[in-house]
């Protein structure tokens, strides 16, 4: 298991900041993120690299800073939203995991044109 703490608390998460991070064994790329505080709050992340291989939004200074990153140590994360159409992922508002502190906060890419709904690409080897 690996513990995050937001910054801020997630984006309809609030008040919650103490989460689990963990691979789900079996699917590589999805991560299950886990609420310390409430137990019935459980997400699922994408590892974007791998299902949106395109994907490579601009992250702030700002942003790096907050979670006292270089950026080589920054790990971007996606949430999954599964759907009667099928799975999408927000692009939009990643979630940045410090991987050697922990720290980890969501961010909208303001003035950017990912999608909060794009369809999950079809993974291949």
């Amino acid at each position: 298991m690996s513990a995050v703490a937001f910054t801020t608390p997630p984006l309809g998460l609030e008040p919650l900041v103490d989460f689990e991070l963990n691979p789900v064994e079996g699917a590589t790329g999805l991560f299950s993120l886990q609420s310390c505080q409430d137990a019935d709050v459980r997400l699922f992340l994408l590892d974007p690299g791998i299902y949106f291989p395109g994907y490579n939004p601009r992250i702030d200074e700002a942003d790096l800073e907050r979670l006292g990153s270089t950026g080589g140590d920054l790990q971007v994360l996606v949430i999954a939203n599964p759907g009667a159409d099928g799975t999408t992922a927000n692009l939009l508002a990643p979630v940045l995991v410090n991987g050697v502190t922990g720290n980890s906060s969501q961010v909208v890419l303001e003035g950017s044109a990912w999608p909060i709904r794009a369809a999950l690409a079809e993974r291949r080897g």
